[in-house]
């Protein structure tokens, strides 16, 4: 009989700190947020130079926010850090160009972004030959 008071007891504070839980999460959130749904959020503005940590602003009525957000330093794709593409592999080298292209169909667009649909990326072709792998040697072993 004492187990099951125990079992029972347990499982009302159990309960009880749950409740609690979520009651704290909806006051945090009335802090933070607000009762806009429509935000619209302008690209990440870098504090200095063209990459690193700056903030992004959204505006929704008569209200406006600043996020904090990150360009990474090797992101310097005309199409931006907001637009996500899923690449296919690189095709072959253009001899008369000397650049080998792929496409990037959009994955996501992050923060309402305006993306293309598809865009087209170009690098120049590598002008290294490929070395043997170390495995492998042209010398004849005596």
């Amino acid at each position: 009989m004492q187990v099951r008071g125990f079992l029972l007891l347990l499982v009302l504070i159990l309960l009880a700190a749950t409740a609690e839980a979520g009651k704290n999460k909806k006051e945090k959130a009335k802090k933070d947020g607000s009762e806009c749904e429509d935000w619209r959020w302008g690209p990440c503005v870098p504090n200095s130079k063209d990459c690193g940590l700056g903030y992004r602003e959204g505006t929704c009525k008569d209200e406006s926010k600043k996020l904090k957000c990150k360009i990474p330093c090797n992101w310097k794709k005309k199409f931006g850090a907001d637009c996500k593409y899923k690449f296919e592999s690189w095709g072959g080298c253009s001899a008369q160009t000397g650049v080998k292209t792929r496409s990037g169909i959009l994955k996501k667009a992050l923060y309402n972004a305006q993306c293309e649909e598809i865009v087209y990326v170009t690098k120049p072709c590598s002008s290294k030959i490929k070395s043997k792998s170390k495995g492998q040697s042209s010398l004849p072993l005596s």
